[in-house]
């Protein structure tokens, strides 16, 4: 006979599992005002806001440095959030355009799924 959880151990749901599977992963996250973020996934808070570390701001559209800034460690409130995208594991730029997917121009993003 097993012992319960003690109150401190979070129970193992289908969604934690997810998350936990995440975790490390590269996420590109697009929020409402136009700017997207690209970083590494380290966890998420109880109001679901998202935190990146290794994180770079990019700011899309006319007049706009498309080259991006470094902006480190951020938390990404989730109410903000209009997407968010995973890099595939083991994808290069050259396999996306060979089986057909992608542009074509080899923006070094790899794969999001």
């Amino acid at each position: 006979m097993s012992a319960p959880p003690s109150p401190s151990t979070p129970p193992r749901t289908p969604s934690i599992e997810l998350l936990k599977s995440i975790l490390r992963s590269t996420l590109r996250i697009a929020i409402a005002d136009g700017r997207v973020f690209l970083g590494t996934f380290v966890g998420t808070d109880k109001a679901l806001n998202i935190l990146l570390v290794n994180a770079d701001e990019f700011r899309l559209g006319p007049g706009e440095n498309p080259g991006g800034r470094y902006v480190g460690q951020l938390m990404v409130p989730w109410r903000l959030v209009k997407s968010i995208e995973m890099q595939a594991d083991g994808v290069s730029d050259g396999e996306r355009e060979e089986d057909g997917q992608g542009d074509g121009e080899g923006d070094g993003d790899g794969l999001y799924v």
